[in-house]
Parts: C-alpha cells; structure tokens; sequence
C-alpha cells in the first residue's frame, strides 16, 4: 500500500501529460504557413460588386472551401464601375497579405473602359480558379432563330442591333465587339446597353428595348431552362453540358470565342513568402472536395492557374481586352 502510495503522484502527472498531447488539435502545415505569412490575421476578401453576382459567389464559395483550412474568413462587398471603385479602395492595402480581391475579366475591361487610374499591375496576382463562358440569347417569341439570323441584321444595319449585357468594357460588350469584328463591321458602330445586374438586363431584353442580349451562362441558365428566352449560341470552344443543344458560335458561322474568367489578387508590396504562402493556400483550397462540389453545382470551369503563368496571362489580357475595346471606341482620349 506504500508502494502505491509512492508512486501514485508520478502516475497521476504522467497520464495527465499524455491527455494533454492526445487533445491539443495539430495545425494542418497549410494552416501553419499562411497563418506565419499573414501574421495571424483573419483574411478578408473584397468582392468588388454587388451581393449575387459572379464575384460575389466566387468571393463566398471561397469563403466556404477555405473554412476546412484555415477557419473563418470574412467576405465584404464593394460595388460599382465594373469592379474599378473596389480596386481603387484595394491598392490602399500594399503590403498587408490578409486582403485579398475577387477579380476577373470585367474588371480587365472595365479599368479600360472607365479609364481607372489603377489597373492590375497595381495588385499582385495569385491564382485564376474558374472559367465561366457568355450565351447570346433572345425572348422565346424573337424573329431571330438562329445566330446566322443575328449576324445577318449586324451585317444590314448594325446599330439597328441592340445588344442588351453587363457593365461597361466587360465580357459581354467585348463579345459584342468580337461579334461585330466577325462579320466585318466596325466595333464603333454597336449599339450596346450596359446595366450593373442580371436582372436589369434582362427586363430590357423581355421589354423588347434590345435586340439580343449577352450573358453569362450561370447567371441566365434558369430563364433559359425555364423557356423565358431562348439560347441561340455559347461563346465556349466545345459544348456546354448544361447546354448540350445549343453550339458554340463557331459552329453556327461566327468565328468568336471567349471565356470569362475570374481569380484571386492580393495587394501590391507583399513578400515573396507571403506570395507563395497564399498561392499554396488557395491551390489547396481548390483541391478540396467542398470546392469541386462547388464547381459543379454552379457550371463553373475548372481554370486553375497560378504563380508566374498567371501573372503572364493577366499581363497577355489585359493588352488583349485594350485593343478589342480601343477597336470599339472605348478607352480612348477624346
């Protein structure tokens, strides 16, 4: 009974060490790092437009895929000018890795077209994530049943066409313009009216104040399933899945293809640490099986691309979308 006695105390003290290894939860090595690289702040992400848009559900879903991996993160919005009033806010952030910004191929456009005084060059490019591609659609009752039929009214009267899209210099005015250049007419004479939601746009087309209209494929896939208005062609390279009958504009005669992409900026004057750390980061999070669900849930490409690559091929757009909207009058000093 001594015996026990005596080393009871030892035992007591070893078992307790034990629980207290066995219940502390291990940081994941992702985890470890960019908390390290951020300074143990809470990343924030900036959608640059208004809540139910494509960069806000991007900016979400985010937010969703990276809980698993580094815990909570915070999603705030700021809207207007095609993303360009939220990377005037964004640059302000140089040198702080907590803030990142959804950015995508509007944004390219809309610095052109709104003439910003920042561009992308004054953000540090991470990774691009998804793809999502443009459809050229008509209410269910238009003349027009076919993209030949479209292509044909530019050709006898190109500004007699009103294409109804989103906001000014973005995917769907460059479309326009790519659809004008395809048939030989000049870009300058489009008639194209900009609104800053789905919804606007689409009260304009259904009203009949535009001809066509150009949207992105998630955003408008529910009129088109519905029978609301009627899906003449995909600015995609292949067929859509969830469009598996209407052909890519190539097939039906116009020689036009674009995608709309969107990824991830973080403020210029971070470390080359700081960079990689968030670059592994979110290359982990879209190999997370709640970002693959995403994906597929929303008909989102996959368009994975990160480091020098990515840098290279916003350098390569953003020369790209400047002719194409220089060509249509946009841009330019007066």
């Amino acid at each position: 009974m001594r015996l026990i006695r005596r080393w009871l105390p030892a035992v007591v003290a070893v078992l307790a060490t034990v629980a207290i290894v066995v219940t502390v939860p291990r940081e994941s090595p992702a985890e470890t790092t960019v908390q390290r690289a951020i300074g143990h702040q809470q990343l924030r992400i900036m959608a640059p437009a208004s809540p139910g848009g494509g960069w806000d559900q991007t900016s979400r879903a985010m937010q969703e895929a990276l809980r698993e991996i580094v815990g909570r993160t915070e999603v705030y919005n700021v809207s207007g000018a095609g993303g360009t009033i939220g990377l005037s806010q964004f640059v302000r952030f140089d040198g702080d890795p907590s803030q990142l910004m959804t950015t995508g191929l509007i944004m390219v456009g809309a610095v052109v077209a709104n003439r910003s005084q920042y561009s992308l060059d004054d953000t540090t490019p991470l990774v691009r994530l998804t793809s999502d591609y443009e459809v050229v659609v008509v209410p269910k009752a238009s003349p027009l049943t076919k993209l030949s039929d479209v292509a044909a009214a530019m050709k006898a009267d190109l500004p007699a066409v009103s294409i109804s899209g989103g906001s000014a210099g973005g995917a769907e005015q460059i479309l326009a313009g790519l659809m004008a250049q395809a048939i030989g007419a000049d870009p300058a004479g489009l008639s194209y009216v900009a609104h800053s939601g789905g919804g606007e746009m689409l009260s304009t087309l259904l009203s009949g104040r535009s001809t066509i209209a150009i949207s992105g494929v998630s955003e408008i896939q529910p009129q088109i399933d519905s029978g609301e208005v009627r899906a003449l062609a995909v600015s995609s390279p292949e067929r859509l899945p969830g469009l598996p009958d209407v052909p890519t504009m190539r097939e039906a005669g116009m020689d036009v293809e674009l995608e709309n992409w969107r990824g991830v900026v973080a403020p210029k004057g971070i470390t080359e640490e700081q960079e990689s750390a968030l670059e592994e980061l979110l290359l982990d999070m879209t190999k997370t099986q709640t970002w693959q669900d995403i994906l597929k849930d929303r008909g989102w490409g996959d368009a994975t691309l990160a480091g020098e690559p990515f840098e290279r091929f916003v350098q390569a757009e953003q020369a790209r979308v400047k002719q194409v909207l220089d060509d249509m009058g946009l841009g330019k000093s007066n």
